[in-house]
């Protein structure tokens, strides 16, 4: 699989790897190694230039593009620009996947607050992200992206803005969305937050190649998703 943008060289060359069904995986690599673009690629957000992807059990590349909005549902994301609506509340940002997915209001309340709360964001709820801090955004971003169980979680530097101590809560948040069955994918460039978690599956992008350090892509998967 490869990644182009315009006529320059390869963002990505020549990648080839599986990721194993309810596996946790961080992604490393220098500023600028092609971390975004890879989750890009893994969120439909991006085709490859060349190659193909296979997500839940298929082709993604040769997918028709009425089908992919379906598949997204089915991911959740956390983005480096945290992408909240503007003119929507903290709450109403978070339930905006479950009411997407078809939940009625009055089963959204309960699980919304939860969630608000365990990002400490429980007495935010009707903020709207203008008048929050950027590790605040970030909370909700995160809030959003986990709300409603996906199968496959990527996010981008997901502890950027926020203290070591909200850093580690909110990775046990993605280790106990994991034990559910969730495959983790998290892009960083701080190592540091491996140890906090206690995790080995290591990933490393440098100059668009994929390095497996700690063996995390060795053993075949019992289902690959991408």
């Amino acid at each position: 699989m490869g990644l182009r943008y315009g006529t320059g060289a390869e963002t990505l060359s020549d990648l080839t790897f599986s990721l194993q069904e309810g596996g946790f995986y961080f992604l490393t690599g220098a500023s600028g190694a092609g971390k975004t673009s890879l989750l890009k690629l893994l969120y439909l957000a991006q085709r490859p230039s060349r190659g193909l992807i296979k997500l839940f059990g298929e082709d993604i590349v040769t997918m028709p593009r009425k089908r992919l909005p379906g598949f997204r549902r089915r991911i959740g994301v956390v983005f480096q620009d945290f992408r909240l609506v503007r003119h929507l509340s903290a709450f109403d940002n978070v339930a905006l996947p479950l009411r997407v997915a078809g939940v009625e209001d009055k089963d959204l309340e309960t699980p919304v607050r939860e969630m608000l709360n365990w990002v400490g964001l429980g007495h935010r709820s009707s903020a709207r992200p203008a008048t929050l801090s950027g590790g605040e955004q970030q909370r909700v971003a995160i809030a959003r992206a986990v709300i409603a169980r996906p199968e496959l979680l990527l996010a981008d530097e997901p502890t950027g803005n926020v203290d070591p101590e909200m850093a580690k809560r909110l990775l046990h948040l993605f280790d106990s969305l994991n034990k559910l069955g969730t495959t983790v994918v998290v892009a960083t460039h701080d190592v540091h937050l491996i140890a906090r978690i206690g995790r080995s599956e290591m990933l490393r992008l440098d100059r668009g190649q994929i390095s497996d350090p700690t063996g995390a892509l060795r053993n075949p998967p019992r289902a690959p998703i991408a």
